[in-house]
């Protein structure tokens, strides 16, 4: 083989040799990531559950997932694989690279390499149009008969929304808005946009999906909130007439967002009271009386307004006897089932007093103010493996503790949660033993904070703010591993005969699986 030829000799200042060093030590880090990731792949099929050194020895053309190997462009690399991450067909590993001591790892070298082909922008759009437009896991989750059904219902709402351009129009006309300087069809057409923001209010909404299901109760107390959000900016408008319609264009979102809410839990309220097949029965009669106090409530503000009271005093009023009948109303429906918040109040009871509460204490003691599109609450079922480790020493320490469950629990101490990770063989029950289990968990997590006596304003809302060592997150992951292995089947059965329903898909978990 002849030699390989001399470099070039340039003459250079310090300056530019830096600049030269800085950039060639990043291409060569970029490359070294990208060698990485194709590395990982092709030996993803064969590599083993533990950690495996991610070099190969062999050239592979082509793996599964389509991506090009040439073992000659490799280089020697020490980073190790922790696990694999699947969410909806798409896989991730995760590497880091050792530390000097043997069997750990050094902090801040966790990464995530993705070993599926990157989405097409056709079917990402599409996917983003099926999450409002279609229920979750159609079309197995509905019956054949449903396409017809909403094909021909677009249909119909097609032709009424264009009608009603034509009749808001003649409506206008009729009380005299062609008497003023703005042509009747403006004034229209402005009405229009006010009605349409409403309705794009109420589609973004409705992609909160299953949680109409099973959180209704905080969906429909924030939905009311809304409401009166929005009739509050109504009144707005008086103040501020030149702004009328950016104004009523949010007032209607919001109430066009609060409509959805109330159609949506509708049903599965009544449904919890009816008794056999009457829902059809029970939901007319309680429409009636909705519209019966509707009209009565018009009448009396009709009364009022002729005495020329306060506008903001009264509205007001009438908003605190609002919001007030709403949250009694949503308190008194027993449900059920077992969503995310009651089975945090189920599960604390039976850790504090060894009983689960009855149906009703249950619904009364549900949190509803914490409402499920803000922000995650302090315990998070199928998180993604980076949001609930930061560091590949904590999983490998806890990891041994959960080799005959399908699941992983651990404590973040950096976002003060709780978390508990499914494997790719979980089924319902080990999710609900997983739920439990982060349950227990977080109740030890109490115990360990306020042993170390610390303010209380590190402690708000459930989350904890303080930093364990290795040693006291370990001692409480063993503990509430004995816990959970003596006590779980005690509290399924004690909850069953409370009348609880018991269900995976109430606690409405994420999607991401561990695979071995």
């Amino acid at each position: 083989m002849p030699p390989p030829p001399s470099p070039l000799k340039l003459k250079q200042s310090s300056s530019s040799i830096q600049t030269l060093t800085t950039t060639a030590t990043s291409a060569q880090d970029a490359r070294l990531l990208v060698r990485e990731t194709l590395r990982i792949s092709a030996s993803l099929a064969s590599s083993e559950p533990n950690l495996l050194p991610l070099d190969t020895q062999t050239q592979t053309p082509r793996n599964q997932l389509g991506l090009l190997h040439h073992d000659q462009d490799f280089v020697s690399s020490s980073f190790r694989l922790i696990c694999c991450e699947e969410i909806d067909g798409r896989r991730w590993n995760y590497v880091a690279e050792p530390d000097s001591s043997p069997g750990t790892f050094k902090k801040g070298s966790l990464r995530a390499l993705g070993l599926h082909s990157p989405q097409p922008p056709l079917d990402g759009l599409m996917s983003f149009v099926r999450s409002y437009v279609v229920p979750e896991g159609f079309p197995d989750s509905v019956i054949p008969s449903y396409v017809p059904y909403m094909t021909w219902r677009a249909l119909k709402h097609f032709f009424g929304g264009a009608m009603g351009v034509f009749t808001t129009q003649t409506l206008l006309n009729s009380v005299g808005v062609s008497r003023n300087t703005a042509a009747p069809g403006a004034v229209a057409i402005n009405w229009i946009l006010k009605d349409g923001a409403g309705r794009v209010g109420k589609m973004l909404f409705a992609r909160q999906g299953k949680k109409f299901d099973y959180d209704l109760k905080q969906l429909r107390f924030a939905g009311d909130l809304l409401m009166e959000l929005g009739a509050g900016v109504e009144l707005a408008t008086a103040a501020m007439p030149h702004l009328f319609l950016p104004l009523a264009c949010a007032a209607n979102v919001a109430k066009n967002v609060a409509a959805v809410t109330s159609t949506s839990t509708r049903t599965p309220i009544y449904k919890a009271f009816a008794k056999g097949e009457n829902i059809g029965d029970v939901t007319a009669k309680g429409e009636c009386v909705g519209n019966i106090a509707d009209l009565l409530g018009t009448g009396l503000s009709i009364m009022i307004s002729k005495r020329n009271p306060s506008l903001i005093t009264t509205f007001g009023l009438l908003s605190c006897g609002y919001v007030l009948s709403s949250y009694q109303e949503v308190k008194s429906v027993v449900l059920h089932t077992l969503n995310r918040a009651r089975f945090s109040v189920a599960v604390d009871a039976f850790l504090k007093t060894g009983r689960v509460p009855s149906l009703q204490e249950g619904n009364l003691n549900e949190n509803v103010f914490r409402f499920p599109w803000l922000k995650e609450g302090p315990v998070v079922l199928g998180p993604r493996f980076k949001d609930a480790f930061q560091e590949p020493n904590v999983y490998l320490a806890i990891e041994p503790f959960f080799e005959k469950e399908r699941y992983v629990v651990t404590y973040n101490p950096k976002k003060g949660k709780v978390y508990a990770l499914f494997k790719d063989q979980a089924k319902s029950d080990d999710i609900l033993k997983a739920a439990f289990h982060a349950q227990v968990l977080l109740h030890f997590m109490h115990l360990s904070f306020d042993s170390q006596h610390l303010s209380q304003k590190e402690k708000t809302g459930g989350y904890l703010n303080f930093e364990p060592t290795a040693k006291d997150l370990e001692a409480c992951i063993v503990e509430s591993c004995n816990m959970v292995s003596t006590s779980y089947g005690i509290f399924k059965s004690k909850a069953t005969e409370q009348g609880w329903m018991m269900s995976e898909a109430h606690l409405n978990p994420g999607r991401a699986r561990l695979i071995k």
